[in-house]
């Protein structure tokens, strides 16, 4: 059975009692906003789709944000990246908003936001696929069963720029003349691999020897950004780099 007491003289508590539900109550501004309030959660009680969301309502998004960061990221791959997105989010307004009170339009708001400070697609939409998971998460294993999540309403940036440049010129030249300059030949080296196969630099940082066939000129990376693995052929150049490379014992190149 629904109460509803005045707290104030702007204030109205709507509390709801029913059989087989603990309590539930929440304040109003408006008379009318409480009453709404109570018939609508005792009509989902009735029909047994009430969900209990008070847990939803009193987390921030900060809040939630750092249980994420805590149980989820570290499993990823890319945790380090991913942390850094997370501080981004964090330090925005929408943090201090309970999940249940941000909407798709702010959603769109804050992609739109990023779009104008120039910031690249691909770095919006990973930013974006943290919220949403987020709340999958919330939903599936924080029992926030009813918790509606905002990102999958809203479109996505399209249009990220696709990296297929290739140095011209003299660009190679100067580069490599630029990374000598320090006398460190092991940047020297990792900028000439990279050209050669194309390799992502976490890949090149992370080669074995046991990953090596200097005999077949190819390079086995068993794991990859998108999680699989693949075979890179290796160019003369690239070989003749390898060949001269002392061996470390720690078997990294």
């Amino acid at each position: 059975m629904a109460t509803i007491e005045k707290r104030g003289p702007y204030q109205f508590r709507a509390k709801l009692r029913k059989k087989g539900h603990k309590p539930i109550s929440r304040t109003f501004t408006y008379l009318k906003d409480a009453r709404e309030w109570a018939r609508l959660k005792e009509s989902e009680m009735e029909r047994g789709l009430y969900f209990d969301a008070t847990e939803a309502e009193n987390t921030t998004l900060f809040e939630a944000l750092d249980r994420y960061s805590q149980e989820i990221t570290p499993h990823k791959k890319g945790a380090k990246a991913e942390m850094q997105r997370i501080r981004v989010w964090q330090q925005h307004s929408l943090a201090q908003c309970s999940l249940t009170t941000i909407r798709g339009k702010d959603i769109a708001t804050y992609r739109d936001q990023r779009l104008a400070k120039g910031k690249a697609v691909n770095t919006i939409r990973n930013e974006l696929k943290i919220i949403s998971h987020l709340y999958t998460v919330a939903r599936k294993e924080w029992g926030m069963e009813n918790l509606s999540n905002p990102v999958t309403i809203i479109r996505l940036p399209q249009g990220a720029k696709v990296r297929n440049r290739r140095l011209e010129g003299d660009e190679e030249e100067r580069l490599l003349k630029a990374a000598r300059k320090g006398r460190n030949r092991i940047v020297d080296h990792i900028i000439t691999i990279a050209l050669e196969t194309a390799a992502r630099r976490g890949e090149i940082v992370s080669m074995e020897w046991k990953h090596i066939n200097l005999k077949n000129h190819t390079w086995f990376i068993p794991e990859t950004k998108n999680g699989t693995s693949r075979n890179v052929p290796l160019s003369s150049k690239a070989v003749s780099i390898l060949q001269n490379i002392p061996r470390r014992m720690d078997g990294l190149i």
